[in-house]
């Protein structure tokens, strides 16, 4: 193969994640709305029903599937799938950092504004029922923080033999915080106090810069 049709292969070429066609690809909406004059987060209760995870607290959102425009659109589709509303109530949609998980996952959040909460009716086949907490108790309270260790254990077969150190070789192993939230005997805590927690860091950013 010559350098030119090298060239040809890889320029304008878009960067992506290495290996992220194997991935398992979500995505999701954190919805404010307003409440009693104060800006509310919107949790959902997952139904009892599903077989992943029931009864754990998430944001709307779901797999992104192949015919959807991109994962903005999945996670406002899901949204309105979950919460039984129109497209027209949700707005403001912004993106926050994309989460690529140790469990082979990529995760692209999204907060966006739900303007007529009132005519929220929650799909049963999903959602168990849905509250919300005013964005100012998060900013005032601080999550617990737990971490969680990932090691590395090579299969049976594995050719020790091949690399330098062998059966001795200093695996490096990963640490991840897993941040709870409690509130009114809720406990928010997973991917989606991941999500919460980023999101306030990001508040919190923009508030330092006096904006």
């Amino acid at each position: 193969m010559d350098l030119k049709h090298i060239q040809r292969q890889l320029e304008n070429r878009t960067r992506k994640i290495m290996g992220s066609e194997n991935f398992a690809q979500f995505s999701v909406l954190l919805p404010l709305l307003e409440k009693g004059g104060e800006t509310h987060i919107l949790f959902e209760v997952r139904s009892q029903n599903l077989r992943r995870q029931p009864g754990e607290i998430c944001f709307p959102g779901g797999r992104i599937d192949p015919d959807d425009q991109n994962d903005r659109y999945t996670a406002i589709r899901e949204t309105t799938e979950e919460l039984g509303i129109s497209e027209s109530y949700i707005e403001n949609v912004w993106p926050l950092d994309y989460m690529v998980t140790a469990f082979g996952t990529i995760i692209y959040p999204y907060v966006g504004l739900i303007t007529e909460p009132e005519r929220i009716i929650p799909n049963p086949t999903e959602v168990e029922e849905i509250f919300t907490v005013p964005l100012s108790y998060f900013q005032s309270t601080k999550p617990d923080c737990y971490k969680i260790n990932f090691n590395l254990q090579p299969e049976p077969n594995f050719p020790f033999n091949l690399i330098e150190g062998g059966k001795d070789y200093n695996w490096a192993a990963r640490k991840v915080d897993e941040y709870f939230y409690h509130y009114e005997g809720r406990v928010i805590w997973g991917l989606t106090a991941r999500i919460l927690t980023h999101f306030l860091e990001l508040l919190n950013q923009k508030s330092k810069r006096g904006g």
